[in-house]
C-alpha cells in the first residue's frame, strides 16, 4: 500500500488527544441526551479526534430491517440517521466502526428478529462509510480505507470499507469489523435469516481481510517508523462470560489474536488495543502471561508491549468518555482518564 507509506497528519513526535466511546447510546433517553456527550468532548480543547468502537444501540433494541419490503413492524428504521446525525455534530474527525447489535445480532429473537445481517451490514455501509477514505464529523480528516487499499490478489476486500488505518504524530491507528457475541458472528443465524451458506462465507472473507489489513497496518507503522500502534476492535476477545461453560466461544477470534500477537513482538514498540462489547470499564495485559487465565484462552507467547482497554458502556454508571493521550516522547506513551459527563444519570443517562 504505496499510498500508507505518507503521512496524513501529524509528522512530528508529539502529544495527542482522542475520545473514546462505544455501546452508546443504548436508549431513546440517551439519544434525546446526546448533546451532553458531545458537549462534553467538544469543550475538550485537546481531544483531536473521536472513535466510536461500535453498538450504536442496544442488543434488545430492533435493527433497521434494510431491504426488507414491506419493513418488519418491529424494527426501527429511524435509528441509524439518528445517529448519524449525532456523530455528525462531533466538531472533530468521528471514527465509527460497526458493532454486532447494527448488523450480526439483528436476526435474533432479543432484537425482535428485525434484520438480516448481510443487508443490515449493507445498510451501514451505505450510511456511515459513503465517503472512503474520510471520516465522519463536521471536520473530516483522510483515512486509508481497505475498501481503496487492498491487495488486487484479493479484489473481495475491497467490500471492507469499514475497515480504516491512519498515522497522526507518530502512532499508526487501525480499526477492523470483529464484532462481539456469538464468537465473530459464527453462531447459525436463526429463524428467516438462516442461511449457512452465506454465513460462512461473510466469515471466511472477514476474518480473511482483517488478518491481512493487520498486516498492512503493521507494515506500514515500520515503514513510517511509528512510535506506537493502536488497534480498535468492537469485541471483547477475552470475555469471560462468553469463554465460560455455555458461553459463545472466543476460538473463532483466536487466528486474529494470534496474529496480533506476532505484529506486536515483531513491531517491539508499544502497542494498545481498545474494544467495547462488554460495558464495564478494564485496563489490562491479557497476553502478558502465557500461563494466566486469560492468556491460556487463545495461546500467544508472552508479549509485553501489549495493553488493553475496554470502554465504559453507556448502560453503566457514571456515564463517561475515555481520554486517551498519547506522547510519543515517552517510553510508556499511552495515559487515560474516564471523564464524566452527566451530572443527572436519573433522568439524562440511562
Amino acid at each position: 500500500m504505496a499510498s500508507a507509506h505518507e503521512r496524513d497528519d501529524g509528522d512530528g513526535d508529539g502529544r495527542l488527544t482522542y475520545a473514546i466511546i462505544g455501546d452508546w447510546p443504548y436508549s431513546q433517553v440517551l439519544l434525546a441526551n446526546a448533546h451532553l456527550l458531545v458537549d462534553s468532548i467538544d469543550s475538550d480543547r485537546d481531544v483531536s479526534r473521536v472513535v466510536h468502537v461500535g453498538d450504536i444501540h442496544s442488543g434488545s433494541m430492533p435493527c433497521t430491517s434494510a431491504g426488507i419490503l414491506p419493513p418488519i413492524a418491529k424494527s426501527d428504521p429511524g435509528w441509524n440517521q439518528g445517529i448519524f446525525w449525532w456523530f455528525q455534530q462531533f466538531e472533530h474527525p468521528v471514527v465509527y466502526l460497526p458493532g454486532d447489535n447494527e448488523w450480526s445480532d439483528c436476526h435474533k429473537s432479543k432484537q425482535s428478529s428485525s434484520g438480516a445481517p448481510l443487508q443490515e451490514l449493507a445498510a451501514v455501509r451505505q450510511l456511515f462509510f459513503s465517503r472512503p477514505g474520510r471520516t465522519l464529523g463536521k471536520h473530516t480528516a483522510p483515512v486509508w480505507s481497505q475498501a481503496e487499499h487492498f491487495s488486487p490478489a484479493y479484489p473481495e476486500d475491497s467490500q471492507f470499507v469499514e475497515n480504516v488505518m491512519w498515522e497522526d504524530s507518530r502512532v499508526l491507528f487501525a480499526t477492523f469489523n470483529i464484532p462481539g457475541g456469538s464468537n465473530d458472528d459464527t453462531a447459525p443465524w436463526t429463524g428467516a435469516f438462516s442461511n449457512p451458506a452465506a454465513q460462512a462465507e461473510e466469515v471466511a472473507q472477514r476474518e480473511a481481510a482483517n488478518l491481512r489489513w493487520l498486516d498492512r497496518a503493521f507494515d506500514a507503522a515500520r515503514a513510517l517508523h511509528s512510535k506506537a500502534v493502536v488497534i480498535a476492535v468492537q469485541a471483547d476477545m477475552w470475555d469471560p462470560e462468553a469463554a465460560a461453560v455455555g458461553g459463545a466461544g472466543l476460538d473463532k477470534y483466536t487466528p486474529f489474536v494470534q496474529a496480533l500477537a506476532a505484529d506486536a513482538l515483531k513491531f517491539k514498540r508499544p502497542v494498545l488495543l481498545i474494544n467495547g462489547d462488554t460495558h464495564l470499564y478494564l485496563s489490562d495485559n491479557p497476553l502478558a502471561d502465557p500461563t494466566s487465565v486469560e492468556g491460556k484462552i487463545h495461546g500467544t507467547p508472552a508479549v509485553p508491549n501489549f495493553t488493553r482497554i475496554v470502554v465504559q458502556g453507556s448502560t453503566n454508571a457514571p456515564a463517561e468518555w475515555l481520554r486517551l493521550v498519547i506522547d510519543t516522547r515517552k517510553a510508556q506513551p499511552f495515559s487515560w482518564t474516564n471523564v464524566p459527563y452527566c451530572k443527572d444519570p436519573a433522568t439524562s443517562c440511562q
